[in-house]
């Protein structure tokens, strides 16, 4: 499930699929909150959208488009709430949660990171062999979100089992050798002291 943060519109997609294999789209939409209400009741409605969304769907896995910086300190403090909205419900459903970068996505969806909205939608239609691109552009980077955490996990999780077992074999190791001299130093405490007489 793709989270495109925002207070006033939030993207919600869904994919399903796996590395190596064509993504098929399940569910896309758009959150809106109303800017007149206060930033507490328009975070409730979030909340409840994006729990809905969850129950609904129930997906593998929660990527949220990581905040950046932006000239606009509000938008930046709204995008940051209804970031943290989406992982405190993901977080709550026992759900793995992925951050991931615009550029990242861009790069990941259409091979450039400073792709525009419109590539990226392009090629989220083309990716999903839709007919039209989703609408707004929020629901398709919430698409794009799903299928880099789609495309870039595979990867991600081979690398981090990888380095799992690698550190599992080596505190096996550790452990071993801690045995073997813990042993050896037993023996030798328990083992009867020889001693040699001279001759008379």
């Amino acid at each position: 499930m793709g989270i495109d943060p925002g207070l006033t519109r939030c993207g919600l997609g869904v994919v399903d699929g796996v590395p190596g294999r064509p993504p098929t789209l399940v569910a896309v939409g758009v959150t809106r909150t109303p800017p007149t209400l206060e930033t507490a009741r328009r975070l409730v409605q979030l909340e409840e959208s994006v729990e809905a969304w969850v129950r609904e769907h129930r997906p593998d896995a929660v990527a949220v488009e990581r905040v950046f910086a932006q000239h606009n300190v509000a938008t930046v403090m709204g995008t940051a709430q209804a970031a943290g909205i989406a992982m405190l419900v993901a977080a709550r459903h026992g759900l793995p949660v992925a951050l991931h970068t615009p550029s990242e996505v861009k790069a990941s969806i259409t091979g450039s990171g400073r792709a525009g909205k419109e590539q990226v939608g392009a090629m989220v239609t083309r990716i999903l062999r839709l007919t039209a691109a989703p609408k707004p552009a929020d629901a398709a980077d919430a698409l794009a979100l799903a299928i880099c955490h789609i495309w870039r996990g595979g990867a991600t999780a081979r690398v981090e089992a990888a380095v799992e077992a690698a550190a599992l074999q080596s505190a096996r190791q550790r452990r071993a050798h801690l045995q073997a001299r813990t042993a050896q130093t037993t023996q030798a405490r328990t083992s009867p002291t020889r001693q040699f007489r001279g001759a008379p």
